[in-house]
């Protein structure tokens, strides 16, 4: 018990001093040790990062469910790990809707053929839309929702414990120069050593951490590829199944097509978009492994040559072993052995580093 009060105090004490040092920081009455022009920028990129990546979260979710409502309801079913109900989309339920109305007018009349053929199309397309959604929240949004409860929360951890060890810092320059007497100094100036060493080791773990969102950008980046492929296959998949559909219609007499024409001055008719979507829309059924990374990168290190590729962004580098790259540049890459797949040995006359390929486009 004795030892347990004596830990107590020894810890309120460091906490009232850490309390003093920082009142008097703020009051302009105590030194400041301020951190590397380097390190700062580095606190500033990961603080941006995590609030736009809050952002685009939040707007996608909003894009994936407009309902306000339904996306509280997923959202308490997710902390209460519980699966959420499966309910018919706004698709599905208009397409439902067409095919009870017509099967109720009869499915020999042009019109209940019609509906049923409609229906059955807005059904494929709330198909369509179930599997966007569910490719969107696992290759888009958790990646992001894990940078933000993980990564960004052990970078705020070590943030805060960087700004204990810097209170610690100052506060023992504080006690230094108010020593007078020599053994109070010698004392002074032991603690000095010690929480200069424990500060300049925490600022080590941080920097490591902060240089660690240029990789955060580079896997976000390929989650942005995989989000516009997932867009990209739901807007082919609903333009064939109307293209489709609109054929069907206009095989129907010429007394139930011209109902939806009369109205349209100068008889003008809505005529099926003669361009071939396989020519220029990519194919339903073709998988994800048709990224640049699987094709041109693969050869590249299967080969152990090198390449020309010319630099799509702006990348600064994070560390030494890293070249910054300018957007619209052409450089030379490589593959070196054991090398992180996301990476190739970039070089530009005599700089040489690594370089994220989500960076590049290689030349033929």
């Amino acid at each position: 018990m004795d030892f347990n009060v004596k830990r107590l105090a020894a810890d309120a004490g460091t906490f009232l001093s850490r309390a003093v040092q920082f009142t008097e920081e703020k009051l302009g009455q105590a030194e400041k040790t301020e951190l590397d022009a380097h390190l700062e920028n580095l606190l500033v990129r990961a603080e941006n990062t995590k609030q736009w990546t809050e952002r685009i979260m939040k707007q996608t979710e909003v894009l994936l469910q407009p309902n306000p409502n339904v996306r509280l309801e997923e959202f308490l079913y997710e902390k209460l790990e519980k699966k959420v109900p499966t309910r018919m989309n706004n698709h599905e339920l208009l397409g439902q809707s067409m095919i009870e109305s017509g099967n109720e007018f009869g499915p020999g009349t042009a019109y209940g053929n019609a509906l049923i053929k409609c229906g059955e199309t807005e059904k494929q397309i709330g198909g369509a839309e179930r599997e966007f959604i569910q490719s969107a929240a696992i290759n888009f949004l958790t990646p992001f929702r894990n940078f933000l409860e993980g990564d960004f929360k052990t970078i705020l951890k070590e943030r805060k414990l960087l700004q204990v060890k810097r209170l610690d810092l100052d506060a023992a320059k504080t006690r230094l120069k108010k020593a007078r007497m020599a053994d109070a100094r010698a004392v002074a100036e032991q603690e000095l050593r010690m929480t200069q060493s424990e500060f300049d080791r925490q600022a080590e773990i941080t920097r490591l951490l902060l240089e660690g969102v240029s990789s955060t950008h580079a896997h976000h980046l390929r989650c942005l590829n995989d989000f516009v492929e997932a867009q990209t296959t739901y807007y082919a998949q609903c333009y064939q199944y109307m293209v489709d559909l609109q054929k069907q219609l206009g095989s129907f007499p010429s007394s139930f097509t011209n109902n939806n024409q009369s109205s349209v001055s100068g008889g003008a008719s809505i005529s099926v978009p003669t361009i071939p979507v396989s020519a220029s829309l990519p194919s339903v059924s073709a998988g994800r492994g048709s990224s640049a990374a699987s094709g041109g990168f693969s050869e590249l290190r299967i080969s152990n040559g090198s390449r020309k590729a010319r630099v799509l962004y702006d990348y600064d580098a994070a560390s030494s072993s890293e070249l910054s790259l300018l957007a619209d540049e052409v450089i030379t890459v490589s593959s070196v052995p054991g090398m992180d797949s996301d990476w190739l040995m970039g070089e530009r006359g005599n700089q040489k580093g690594k370089v994220p390929i989500t960076y590049l486009e290689l030349l033929n």
